[in-house]
């Protein structure tokens, strides 16, 4: 429960912030502070969200296509892949495992030839280690039969090919056929049994799914394979177990998980938070020490105001706090704006984002780009806490000095020319 005097600064204070003051223009600075404070808050906590959401659903994609954790030789493919299934699945964190064989090729199609990563797989257990399954556009992975040659393309790869479900299409492969001549290419047929659109450019625009038997005959390498890929409980559990496991691995194996895969790109994408985050933080930091120029003007405004309490008995103390509840109450109200603001914004930011596009012409997210096809947001509790935290805390700094320097009015000085 407050004091009495602790009462009394309060009311003032917040007296002072409601007041039309004889000085139009301290009141005009004093709304252009609170704005500013309110735009910083909303700015942040928007830009926070996309970030956040723009790594976890480029983190989601990738992992569409990927796994937690892959086990491949270091110098070829694994002959002896079985012996470590049974070791694999007594971890309880594994949940479910699958072979893999993995290549270059490059696709033809008339004039048209395109890169691509044929990946062999086992449908039935490619579905418990990826969701490839849930993005299919056209047909099924169970489509993929062994001795059938059966392929399932990246929507956009097939879009440049210039081909569809049910065509028939020729893979090219580097590892040739020795020939009088010399060694040549290989060339193989496939009919294109099913499409796929993950939203990944990078999957969408490469990636070609085989069954692992016709990509072990294709690469002939009979029983091997490339790698084991894994699916864990926890995908962020993924490092610490590939730590914990990698000892136990026979030299010439290599072990790695989904953030070792990405490294570079996550680091980045975290690095560029961190700058935006700071570079906001001193927009924010800029509203909120225009308070400095506010609560100054105020105070030689209000002098003779002050003179009168100091007579009446305020002490130093309370003409310090009256100032500081005004500037922290501004503070407060900006803040309050910019988290109201923010969120809206950020919570329904598809919805802008889209009116935007539509009203002004314009595309804010190129896939080619940005790897993915719409603008994420993410809110995080703990970031907005922060930035709400960060902008109080710099708006009460900012009211110290006016406060302090109201604190030390002379009250003969200031009633003399009264």
């Amino acid at each position: 429960m407050l004091n009495s005097i602790n009462r009394f600064e309060l009311d003032l204070g917040v007296r002072y912030v409601r007041a039309k003051r004889r000085n139009s223009f301290i009141s005009f600075i004093s709304m252009v502070s609170m704005l500013g404070i309110a735009l910083g808050v909303a700015a942040l906590i928007i830009v926070i969200a996309v970030m956040n959401g723009f790594q976890s659903e480029l983190r989601a994609r990738m992992l569409a296509a990927t796994s937690h954790i892959e086990l491949k030789g270091m110098d070829g493919p694994l002959p002896d892949w079985q012996r470590f299934v049974p070791t694999l699945k007594s971890q309880n964190e594994v949940v479910a495992l699958a072979p893999y064989v993995q290549g270059e090729g490059l696709w033809v199609n008339g004039d048209v030839t395109k890169p691509t990563m044929i990946r062999g797989i086992d449908p039935q257990a490619e579905s418990q280690v990826a969701q490839v399954h849930q993005h299919m556009k056209v047909g099924e992975l169970k489509s993929l039969q062994p001795g059938e040659w059966g392929v399932i393309l990246g929507i956009d790869l097939a879009r440049s090919l210039g081909v569809r479900v049910g065509e028939k299409i020729a893979l090219m492969i580097p590892q040739g056929t020795v020939t009088p001549a010399g060694s040549v290419p290989r060339v193989k047929t496939f009919t294109i049994t099913g499409l796929f659109e993950i939203g990944w450019i990078e999957a969408d625009s490469r990636i070609a799914f085989v069954h692992i038997a016709d990509a072990q005959r294709l690469y002939q390498l009979g029983d091997a394979v490339t790698g084991i890929r894994m699916n864990l409980k926890d995908l962020m559990q993924a490092p610490a177990f590939a730590n914990r496991l990698a000892p136990q691995l026979p030299s010439g194996y290599l072990i790695s998980d989904w953030t070792q895969q990405n490294a570079n790109f996550f680091k980045a994408v975290q690095l560029e938070k961190r700058v935006m985050y700071i570079i906001l933080t001193l927009i924010v930091a800029v509203a909120a020490f225009n308070l400095v120029s506010t609560l100054v003007m105020v105070v030689t405004d209000k002098q003779s105001d002050i003179a009168i309490l100091r007579t009446l008995g305020a002490r130093p103390g309370s003409i310090l706090q009256i100032f500081v509840v005004q500037g922290t109450i501004i503070g407060v109200i900006g803040t309050l704006i910019g988290l109201f603001l923010g969120l809206l914004v950020a919570l329904n930011l598809n919805t802008v984002v889209g009116a935007i596009e539509k009203l002004f012409n314009v595309t804010f997210i190129d896939k080619t780009v940005y790897l993915i096809t719409e603008l994420p947001s993410k809110v995080v509790p703990a970031d907005v806490m922060m930035t709400v935290g960060m902008s109080l805390f710099l708006s009460f700094i900012a009211t110290i000095y006016p406060s302090w320097r109201a604190s030390r009015v002379n009250p003969a000085e200031a009633l003399r020319y009264e």
